[in-house]
């Protein structure tokens, strides 16, 4: 089970990847608009059809996934960056530091993310910029409290303890000590984060918060998509599912690596 999950993972991400790289020696951008093809369907010349301008589909889906990565993998950077900051030091040093920092958080958490992050964007304006600030500020969140519970079981390991007898700063035992053992578990929320912001920057495009025209943005291909959803049904369905099969594969690789880095047993093991 596990193979087929890894093969069906690698397949997908290895197809979106490969489709990327052809439509770019193609010199493909999708912002050619052709009146005469107004939402036409699927032909040899356009092979998932054209939307309500008459604009490739395919080569419009394939700008977006890269707008998508681009957004995901930029906004997971800088929020695990100041998440696990934010937990390590929480964790580690504890009393009056910890609880202002997690009542920080908290004050984060007692809004949805993505009714923080449509706020944050409304105030910020629309454009990519704007959206990964407004990301940003709403992500972090998670791997703060993740950091910080995992850090106040790992902060009296004997290793740790034992280097602290000996002299060792504080922030080599963070360093070297306390984050090593705490990147499998990041490396998954990761990927379960990433899935969960390319959602979040089509949802914000879907509001027109997001990414603007003419550039492609999935959520902005599905706004416009279901005008016209009873006489071109394949423009809509296309690109959902193209979202689908990507979100689809990164939530099945998270799946695979938590499973292959025992995440479950370790946790259980720490408590």
């Amino acid at each position: 089970m596990a193979n087929m999950i890894k093969a069906t993972v690698l397949s997908i991400l290895l197809f979106w990847l490969l489709a990327v790289i052809i439509g770019r020696v193609l010199g493909l951008h999708g912002n050619e608009v052709d009146l005469h093809q107004v939402l036409a369907n699927p032909s040899w010349q356009h092979w998932f059809g054209a939307d309500d301008l008459g604009r490739d589909i395919l080569a419009r889906i394939l700008r977006g996934v890269e707008v998508s990565f681009l957004v995901a993998l930029g906004v997971t950077t800088v929020t695990m960056t100041v998440g696990v900051t934010i937990g390590l030091l929480a964790g580690f040093y504890g009393g009056k530091l910890d609880k202002v920092l997690m009542q920080i958080t908290d004050i984060f958490l007692a809004f949805p993310g993505i009714l923080l992050a449509i706020a944050f964007a409304a105030v910020l304006g629309p454009g990519i910029f704007n959206l990964m600030i407004a990301l940003c500020l709403t992500g972090w969140v998670s791997y703060a409290r993740l950091t910080r519970a995992q850090t106040l079981s790992l902060r009296n390991r004997q290793h740790v303890l034992a280097s602290e007898s000996l002299g060792a700063k504080p922030l080599r035992l963070m360093r070297y000590h306390i984050f090593p053992l705490l990147l499998p578990v990041l490396i998954v929320e990761a990927t379960y984060s990433v899935a969960s912001i390319m959602i979040a920057e089509a949802s914000l495009s879907f509001l027109g918060l997001g990414i603007q025209a003419p550039n492609a943005s999935w959520g902005a291909m599905l706004r416009d998509a279901v005008r016209y959803m009873l006489v071109a049904p394949h423009y809509v369905l296309l690109v959902g599912a193209s979202l689908m099969s990507l979100i689809l594969a990164i939530n099945l690789g998270g799946d695979y690596l938590r499973d292959k880095l025992d995440i479950a047993s370790s946790s259980a093991n720490e408590i």
